[in-house]
């Protein structure tokens, strides 16, 4: 059986074997010579992959999936402006001779001219007056005319993955707090689902991953928290999620100086059925040592609302209420209970 850090009642007893659970996929080595957090605050791995090229075009689609809508808007109308910029550069280049019937739109700047003609061409809405004159124009209209429609047709359908991807976009607290709970004392996060859509049959899953001395090494190792409850049918507000720090859990007795010795990270995984298209949706994150508050509580997010119905202020997500110096820093009685 696995010890943990050493704790102020290492005399005593230790309690039924703690559910360790093993390296959750990372591997031993990896587990042992990894530096660093595992998870972001994103929920992306900190891990990497070598030898499978840039992959830049999978890396970009993802990476347009997950941007959120201003910025997908903003780059999809800087591309096709810097596009249509590009031919429009390329028509002025030829000289004035390369596009003909510009006279009836009576613009006096030949790049506008150019631009106007280009994004007729690229869209391939028409345009107008307009046409091209001499084989590299000639040229360069077919080569516009052709890469125009895959633009847009790209767009076109990562806009539409986006509208139709089943997600469930949670909101993390930015810290977890150690706070008073039952007597004694419980690691607590909150979340809360900030899209319209309903999610119901929500499941967390919390792993503690720690440095241990073993067998006088020092040695990284992983266990599976229990939580107060582990799973919600109805997701509408928020949930806080808890922890209990009792003489079972592998956090009992902990202090903030032995958190930080064991460089922890708690590893939250959150499961979900998500009702729009009836699929089941995953979010992740973690919080190292420095992450984690004590001494605090979670202030309260319900409103009053005129017509009693219930209602939170996501805004208060992360407030805290401060609690006396030590309140939850030093280790509650009932850690140390044999069980």
């Amino acid at each position: 059986m696995s010890s943990a850090p050493p704790r102020p009642n290492q005399d005593q007893a230790d309690p039924t074997p703690e559910r360790v659970a093993e390296d959750l996929g990372f591997g031993r080595v990896v587990a042992q010579t990894a530096r660093g957090r595992f998870l972001g605050r994103d929920g992306q791995p900190s891990s990497r992959k070598y030898g499978l090229g840039p992959q830049r075009a999978a890396r970009f689609y993802l990476q347009a999936l997950n941007a959120t809508w201003p910025q997908f808007l903003i780059w999809s109308l800087a591309t096709l402006l810097l596009l249509n910029g590009l031919f429009a550069v390329a028509y002025t280049a030829l000289g004035p001779e390369a596009l003909h019937g510009q006279e009836e739109l009576r613009i006096v700047d030949p790049f506008l001219r150019a631009f106007a003609f280009s994004v007729g061409t690229f869209t391939t809405v028409g345009t107008g007056p307009m046409y091209a004159v001499g084989a590299t124009a000639t040229w360069l209209v077919v080569v516009e005319s052709l890469i125009g429609p895959l633009v847009m047709l790209g767009i076109g359908g990562i806009l539409v993955a986006r509208i139709t991807r089943p997600r469930m976009e949670v909101r993390f607290s930015q810290s977890a707090v150690v706070a008073p709970y039952r007597g004694g004392r419980g690691l607590m996060f909150r979340m809360v689902n900030v899209k319209p859509g309903e999610v119901s049959d929500v499941r967390v899953k919390l792993n503690l991953a720690w440095f241990e001395e073993v067998d006088g090494r020092r040695e990284r190792r992983f266990h599976q928290l229990e939580l107060e409850r582990s799973s919600v049918e109805f997701f509408t507000l928020h949930w806080t999620v808890v922890h209990p720090i009792t003489a079972r859990s592998p956090l009992r007795g902990i202090t903030p100086a032995q958190l930080h010795a064991a460089q922890a990270e708690i590893l939250v995984h959150v499961r979900a059925h998500e009702e729009t298209f009836s699929t089941s949706v995953t979010a992740r994150t973690s919080y190292r040592w420095d992450e984690i508050r004590w001494d605090v509580k979670f202030a309260d997010m319900f409103l009053q609302t005129e017509d009693g119905v219930l209602a939170i202020d996501v805004d208060r997500l992360d407030r805290t209420d401060r609690l006396p110096e030590g309140a939850t820093a030093t280790p509650a009685a009932l850690e140390s209970a044999s069980v």
